[in-house]
């Protein structure tokens, strides 16, 4: 009886290890250089290339825990243990510039963000007028 609840937690642990094993490749395959650098694009004379940062984040844990519980048959205690584990991630990507290559050489041009200048612009007074605020307090 012993042999097949073995046989299960080996099965268990080959299933997560695969998993992660998977998720792991797919992080991993978001950092290829197709990922970072876009199709190229001709007109004329012109080729431009776009590009992107990729930033991949994965966390996982795995736990084993004993615990008495009270409530057993018979009155008695029993010692029962558990075990689970999770994981996570992210891959996000924005784009970064644009490679110009011409008869004049090449060239490359930044990707300005609008909204993320004034968000931090706006949370840069936020701070500045919470500081303030803070100072005449005392």
């Amino acid at each position: 009886m012993t042999e097949g609840k073995d046989l299960t937690q080996e099965q268990e642990q080959d299933d997560s290890v695969n998993m992660i094993q998977e998720t792991m490749d797919t992080f991993l395959s978001a950092a290829n250089v197709e990922a970072v650098y876009g199709e190229p694009v001709e007109k004329d004379d012109v080729v431009i290339i776009p590009s992107a940062e990729v930033v991949s984040l994965a966390g996982f844990g795995v736990g084993t825990g004993y615990g008495i519980n009270e409530e057993g048959e018979n009155g008695e205690k029993q010692v029962g243990g558990g075990g689970g584990g999770g994981g996570g991630g992210r891959v996000l990507s924005r784009p970064v510039a644009v490679i110009i290559a011409s008869p004049d050489g090449v060239r490359v041009e930044p990707v300005v963000d609008p909204t993320k200048i004034a968000l931090a612009l706006f949370t840069t007074i936020g701070f500045m007028f919470g500081m303030i605020a803070r100072m005449k307090r005392k």
